[in-house]
């Protein structure tokens, strides 16, 4: 598509760190669950909290890096370390011996991506004109998207290699964390004129945060009800299990949902820039009711691969225009702190999403668990379109 060609060379840059350290968190993420239930004894309710305190971790070290990026004027040196954290943390996985290794790997790696992801969210916004980021903020989801399902597969290719040997296949994983760190230390440049910086002599201060714009809090609202809607993708990978899916294949259900995702995702950025970005929220969140219901009401196979790919095409439709919503409506010299907020929100409510889940599960079955995320959906779909009916919504061409 046409806007591809003028999306600024950092963001195409970012996209591929996003590739290839999504492919060894997600080559690692498609056994994990299996690796904490079937090896090391964990309960269904246990992973859901470990998932869950994994992502809120995650989103509230986003505040805390946002506000610093915003504080100095500075994103890449942030996008390192968080990076660079990641990294750091894969050969923990394969070491472990037992639970409390895996959990203390897993809650490290989320550390390192709440440290870069809002500097690195508030960069592509900082290097992309306005009425181009819808589309720079999807290619950025797709590319990391497509390391989300290369990794499965390299999951996949080595458990067939290695006769299903879990510890050895969470070794490929750092490799291409690596290559990720590498790609930041050469390719990305960030801007010396950015708002941040021409506005350092007043610097952001963390009072500002209550300043932040009415439309910015109305997001904020929608994007609780996203986390909520959404159970941890893990559970995709439980529900595998559960119908007895050989352990060789489980990883597919996370490429065929990753597979849609980043098939999906930057078109959704075109559209939504040409269309209006509530529409997109809202087919979004219809899609993620179908994929839900299909997962609670559909039994077998069939259910479970055409859940994983209603599940895929949800988030290809929502997460970039999330992220473009939130450039929108905050101020540039506090843009990455916004994106802090935003993250932190999500990954409180995804805490309590995966708790509610895992619960209902053990209690009552994953048709319940699946079904409680559905009506979560549909709450915040009448949300979109009653009570916020201007958040995310795309501004017109050529506005910030």
């Amino acid at each position: 598509m046409e806007p591809s060609r003028n999306i600024p060379r950092t963001v195409w840059v970012l996209g591929s760190v996003s590739l290839f350290m999504d492919m060894s968190s997600e080559l690692i993420h498609a056994v994990l669950p299996v690796y904490m239930t079937a090896v090391l004894g964990l309960s269904v309710l246990a992973v859901g909290i470990v998932e869950g305190i994994a992502e809120a971790t995650a989103s509230i070290s986003k505040v805390l890096s946002g506000y610093v990026s915003d504080r100095f004027a500075r994103r890449k040196p942030l996008v390192l370390l968080g990076y660079g954290l990641s990294a750091l943390t894969k050969p923990m996985f394969p070491l472990a011996d037992g639970a409390i290794g895996v959990v203390a790997a897993r809650f490290a790696d989320r550390l390192g991506k709440g440290i870069r992801g809002a500097p690195r969210d508030a960069l592509v916004a900082d290097v992309t004109p306005p009425g181009l980021r819808d589309a720079a903020y999807g290619l950025r989801q797709a590319l990391d998207t497509v390391g989300a399902f290369v990794g499965p597969l390299l999951a996949m290719l080595f458990l067939w290699l290695w006769a299903d040997d879990l510890r050895a296949v969470l070794w490929v994983a750092v490799v291409p964390a690596f290559v990720a760190v590498a790609l930041i230390v050469a390719g990305v440049e960030e801007p010396d004129d950015t708002a941040q910086a021409r506005d350092r002599r007043d610097p952001i201060r963390l009072a500002s945060v209550a300043a932040l714009p009415p439309a910015f809090w109305r997001l904020i609202v929608l994007a609780a009800l996203f986390a909520l809607a959404r159970v941890p993708e893990a559970f995709l990978v439980l529900r595998a299990q559960e119908i007895a899916l050989p352990v060789l294949w489980i990883p597919m259900v996370m490429i065929a949902m990753s597979a849609v995702y980043s098939v999906a995702a930057y078109p959704a950025g075109v559209l939504a820039a040409r269309f209006g970005r509530r529409a997109l929220l809202a087919a979004s969140l219809a899609t993620l009711v179908a994929a839900q219901g299909v997962l609670a009401a559909w039994p077998g196979s069939l259910g479970l691969w055409a859940g994983a790919g209603l599940w895929g095409l949800h988030m290809g439709l929502s997460q970039g225009g999330l992220s473009a919503a939130v450039a929108a409506v905050a101020p540039p010299a506090s843009r990455a702190t916004a994106f802090g907020v935003f993250h932190f929100v999500t990954g409180v409510f995804q805490l309590a999403s995966g708790a509610a889940a895992g619960w209902l599960w053990l209690r009552f079955g994953s048709a319940i668990a699946f079904g409680s995320g559905a009506a979560w959906a549909l709450l915040a779909l009448a949300v979109l379109a009653t009570a916020l009916p201007r958040a995310g919504a795309a501004e017109p061409r050529g506005r910030p």
